[in-house]
């Protein structure tokens, strides 16, 4: 059967890097698999989620390339989740409580004296119905909890029931059920909390295979446990490690700088970013790759790690430009049109090694068509080359034949006679090979700087 998966993100902010991380290895799985992807907007939260995050997330997507098959939205499915609680209330397994959260707090520290886990003790399970009924009096309103099925066996042999899955990433995993209170799944108002709509959502869509974040681990435990009383097959999970940065701390998500419209706005390519992130973590080799079929075809959950994952910007950066490096000019033929770049392919070739953004090659145009500031580091030497400039046309070889020329007149050699040369003729110290560079810039305004002027 054809994998079924979804990125379920909230419309609460601007996805960052470990979001992406997610989606990506979401829809690399079932694209590599012949599956269905689908956008699931977990928008529950009706103070925090905003229609320009929503907004955000389909533009973040649609930049990566991650284009998905189908477009859900959780508070368009209230009345499944309405359903789903009333099959639950009906079998016992959803049960209403009234502790306040200061009377809940008390509770759990009078247990962590006394050495005992700060489990939920089910004590609203014995209220009667009066005293239930005089609590609704006094105005409180119930949440609703999951009783977990902690034990296994009869009541004389029952033992602590664990709950077992095999993760595809994480391997066996075991979740001891006894030592989890039971969730709440219904708030006082009546909304809905993740877990629960999570679980009525992967149902109902019929998806396959849940993958996510290693955060997400206990929370397995108890969905399992959901997807068995609302009577659906669980599907299969696999939990990859978080991003730390390069101190081996937690990545923050309120990092702005490591949003995806901040990647974006820095310049940085879609498949830069998409192959960092697909690639940190496995055993596959950091590197960059032209396409999503490219990675689709490597990508193997067997390969991730189960060591957290370094995320380092300046990795990425560094990954950016040596995928430019290796990008054709077709392939940015029209963006660099877009950005008033001309100078067709050979400017392109010459100078796309010497760029970390597509927007540097802004730079080196103006270098090549001026006016720039040349270095005049040895003025004797800058006005002897000049003289010995060859007339046009130029090519490649006309720059070896030129500074060959003027070491025999001068007897300078080595950085002596390039780095001057270099200054003059750039306005810097350092850049692309000038035997590519020096054609573009032509006669007529190499004899200028030479002289220490710039005919622009």
């Amino acid at each position: 059967m054809s994998p079924i998966v979804r990125f379920a993100p909230s419309p609460t902010g601007r996805l960052h890097v470990g979001n992406i991380r997610t989606a990506l290895v979401n829809w690399l799985f079932t694209r590599r698999h012949g599956g269905r992807y689908i956008l699931r907007l977990d928008d529950t939260d009706q103070e925090r989620s905003k229609e320009e995050f929503v907004a955000a997330i389909r533009e973040d997507l649609s930049w990566l390339g991650l284009e998905w098959d189908q477009e859900e939205r959780q508070s368009a499915r209230t009345l499944s989740y309405d359903a789903a609680a009333a099959r639950l209330r009906q079998s016992g397994r959803l049960y209403p409580c009234y502790e306040s959260e200061a009377e809940l707090d008390r509770r759990r520290k009078r247990q962590l004296a006394r050495g005992q886990p700060p489990v939920y003790d089910r004590a609203a399970l014995a209220l009667t119905p009066a005293e239930r009924a005089k609590l609704e009096a006094e105005g409180r309103k119930p949440y609703w909890r999951f009783k977990l099925d902690t034990m296994d066996g009869s009541a004389a042999d029952a033992v602590s029931r664990n709950v077992h899955w095999l993760d595809l990433i994480r391997g066996d995993q075991t979740i001891a059920i006894a030592s989890l209170s039971d969730p709440v799944l219904v708030r006082a108002d009546g909304t809905y909390l993740y877990t629960f709509t999570s679980v009525v959502d992967d149902s109902e869509l019929g998806i396959t295979h849940v993958i996510r974040g290693e955060d997400h681990v206990t929370n397995t435990g108890v969905q399992i446990q959901l997807f068995e009383a609302l009577g659906a097959e669980p599907p299969r999970f696999a939990h990859h490690s978080l991003l730390i940065g390069p101190d081996g701390h937690a990545l923050s998500k309120r990092l702005g700088s490591l949003s995806i419209a901040a990647f974006r706005e820095q310049g940085l390519e879609p498949m830069a970013v998409a192959s960092h992130t697909a690639l940190i973590g496995t055993s596959d080799a950091v590197a960059p790759h032209a396409t999503l079929t490219e990675l689709t075809a490597m990508f193997d959950l067997a390969k991730f790690s189960r060591a957290p994952t370094r995320f380092d910007v300046a990795e990425l950066t560094a990954l950016n430009a040596k995928l430019l490096h290796e990008t054709p000019y077709a392939a940015v033929a029209t963006r660099l049109a877009a950005l008033g770049i001309d100078g067709g392919e050979a400017f392109w070739t010459a100078i796309r090694g010497n760029i970390e953004t597509l927007d540097g090659a802004r730079h080196w145009r103006q270098v090549v068509t001026g006016p720039i500031t040349p270095g005049i580091e040895d003025a004797a030497l800058c006005a002897r080359a000049a003289e010995l400039l060859p007339p046009e046309p130029w090519g490649e070889a006309t720059w070896g034949a030129w500074t060959e020329a003027v070491r025999s007149a001068t007897g300078v050699k080595g950085r002596s006679l390039f780095h001057p040369l270099r200054l003059a003729l750039t306005g810097s110290d350092k850049g692309p090979e000038l035997k590519a560079l020096l054609p573009l810039i032509g006669r007529r305004e190499a004899l200028a700087r030479l002289n220490g002027t710039t005919r622009a």
